[in-house]
C-alpha cells in the first residue's frame, strides 16, 4: 500500500482505535502489510481487536478503492493471519524503533 491507500489505512486504524479508546504508539503501513504497536483496554482481547481493525477497514477500503478487487483475499482486503507480541521483554522505544525501520 502506498500514497492515499496507505493514508487512508492509516486513517481508517486511527479511527478505529480512537473510538475504542485504544492508543496507537506506533503505525507503519508497508506494501504488502501493517506493523502497528498499539495499547489496549484490558477488558478487550487481542484477538476481538484485530478483528475489529482489520473488519471494519476492509469494508471501506473495499468500498472506496473498488480497484483494488485483484489484490483481495477471498472477500476481504487483509489476510487472514496476524502477529502479535507483547511488549515487555524489549524496551517500548526499541519495539517503535523497529516498527519505524520497516
Amino acid at each position: 500500500m502506498s500514497g492515499r491507500l496507505a493514508e487512508r489505512v492509516k486513517e481508517l486504524l486511527s479511527e478505529c482505535s480512537e473510538v475504542n479508546r485504544w492508543e496507537i504508539l506506533e503505525l507503519n503501513v508497508q506494501p504488502d502489510h501493517v506493523h502497528m504497536m498499539v495499547q489496549l483496554r484490558p477488558n478487550i482481547s487481542v484477538s476481538r481487536a484485530v478483528q475489529l481493525l482489520k473488519g471494519k477497514s476492509s469494508r471501506i477500503i473495499r468500498k472506496e478503492f473498488p480497484e483494488l478487487v485483484e489484490f483481495y483475499w477471498g472477500d476481504s482486503l487483509w489476510g487472514d493471519g496476524f502477529f502479535v507480541e507483547t511488549v515487555g521483554q524489549i524496551s517500548v522505544d526499541k519495539m517503535r524503533d523497529y516498527i519505524k525501520g520497516q
